[in-house]
């Protein structure tokens, strides 16, 4: 089996990714359908209306990820896993058939896309930890890689479905067709061979954990320069569902299958990045922050295309570096933090990724329809240009990194510390904290 495949030869992570796969495309064919019914019959082509949507849908990441965290450190992921998925089925069975009755307003879609992100809030850390215990250690990037892969996959595949079947069947059945689809992902749960999972270090039950993930962020500086990257453009540039409704409808004069279309076309560089994704064995700091300059870039070009054909071809370089960008992030974030933090610290990683939307998606919609939906996406590249040059500084003063010159190939050598190295660093750091804490709690004692 190839590099970039590798982890598919593990039985049980062969049954998560076909799950999640059709999951997957379900969840892509719900969000197209969930904004054009917004847009198109529930509002006046209002990007306002899909931005609310979407800051509703997002905020419990912003919210309740921590909390999430901490239940994904201490409980079964597989357990807690079928527990979501159900839950969101329900919810997306439930806004179908108010949409077929003919009773859904705008205010339920709001109801609606609150309930979805609190389910997910709690899904999303289970989610993203849960690949360790279906792969070994060796093959967590990998894993990680081919996670992105199949989501691009999906959504390669859901936009345009989701496009053809709003024009044939309506919004209505494509919420329950994606209700449908979770089923997968829970039968793939539930057939999984447990004496193949990866044994974890669990976190136990004790007071301040939730502290104790924000403090090994906090002494993390080089997880702290991924979250400052991926907070901002995901807050003003990955708001791709909203960006590409305002310009297919309003900029170019289109329809729902164009809309979708947009969606896929994006998918095809999204899928290609994570595919190359899966074949690093260790992701660099660097690629984050370069795949960022490279995607203030390409939304640039995207802002100003002038035809609609043209603007398909730059949907492509934005979908590879966008998924770049937050697939080496993902993997440098999971590979280099001790497991017994993990959940908290993905949840951490999630709530700045998933989270900072609902704080950009209002705004970016309010400009889409004020300034135009150019600016709507030409936002997102100014921030993307801004915060990539500003870490890139960063990562080029940071002490730990060590160069060196040699009159051979390669001609220079970049030393990262080792995820073992950052490890005893945090713990030592970690000490020191509660020494220090315990050393103020005395001298505050009368």
């Amino acid at each position: 089996m190839s590099q970039t495949f590798a982890s598919l030869r593990f039985f049980n992570y062969r049954l998560w990714f076909a799950g999640a796969l059709v999951s997957n495309i379900g969840t892509w064919m719900q969000r197209v359908a969930q904004d054009w019914l917004v847009l198109t019959v529930l509002s006046d082509n209002s990007g306002t209306a899909v931005g609310i949507t979407t800051a509703l849908q997002f905020a419990p990441f912003l919210l309740l990820s921590a909390w999430a965290g901490v239940v994904a450190d201490r409980v079964d992921h597989r357990k807690l896993l079928i527990a979501t998925q159900l839950g969101q089925g329900v919810l997306g069975l439930a806004l179908g058939a108010m949409t077929l009755l003919g009773h859904v307003e705008l205010w339920h879609v709001y109801v609606f896309a609150l309930l979805l992100g609190i389910v997910s809030a709690f899904d999303g850390p289970a989610r993203q930890t849960f690949v360790s215990d279906l792969v070994p250690a060796a093959s967590l990037p990998n894993a990680v890689g081919l996670n992105s892969a199949s989501f691009n996959a999906a959504r390669l595949i859901g936009p345009g479905l989701a496009g053809v079947l709003i024009a044939v069947i309506g919004s209505g059945w494509v919420f329950v067709l994606n209700a449908v689809s979770y089923a997968a992902t829970i039968i793939a749960l539930m057939l999984m061979r447990r004496s193949e999972l990866q044994r974890q270090e669990r976190a136990r039950r004790g007071r301040g954990q939730l502290r104790e993930g924000v403090r090994y962020v906090r002494r993390r500086p080089d997880i702290m320069v991924i979250l400052v990257v991926v907070g901002v453009i995901s807050a003003l540039g990955l708001n791709f569902q909203m960006t590409s409704a305002l310009m297919a409808a309003n900029a170019f004069d289109k329809g729902a299958g164009a809309y979708g279309l947009v969606g896929s076309v994006i998918a095809i560089g999204s899928l290609t990045g994570a595919l190359l994704a899966a074949r690093r064995k260790r992701p660099r700091l660097r690629l984050v922050v370069g795949a960022a300059f490279g995607f203030g870039v390409s939304a640039a070009l995207m802002s100003v295309a002038p035809t609609y054909p043209l603007y398909l071809v730059t949907c492509v370089p934005v979908g590879f570096t966008a998924l770049t960008m937050l697939t080496s992030a993902n993997a440098t974030v999971q590979t280099t933090t001790s497991p017994r933090m993990r959940g908290r610290v993905m949840a951490l990683y999630m709530m700045v990724m998933l989270g900072a939307t609902p704080i950009g998606s209002p705004l970016v919609g309010w400009i889409g329809e004020h300034a135009g939906p150019r600016w709507s996406i030409g936002i997102g590249a100014v921030a993307a240009l801004l915060v990539s040059v500003g870490a890139a500084l960063w990562v080029m003063r940071d002490s730990r990194l060590t160069v060196s010159y040699q009159l051979y190939r390669p001609f220079v050598r970049v030393r990262y510390p080792t995820a073992a190295e950052l490890e005893k660093e945090s713990r030592v750091q970690a000490a020191e904290d509660i020494l220090a804490q315990q050393v103020e709690d005395r001298s505050a004692q009368p």
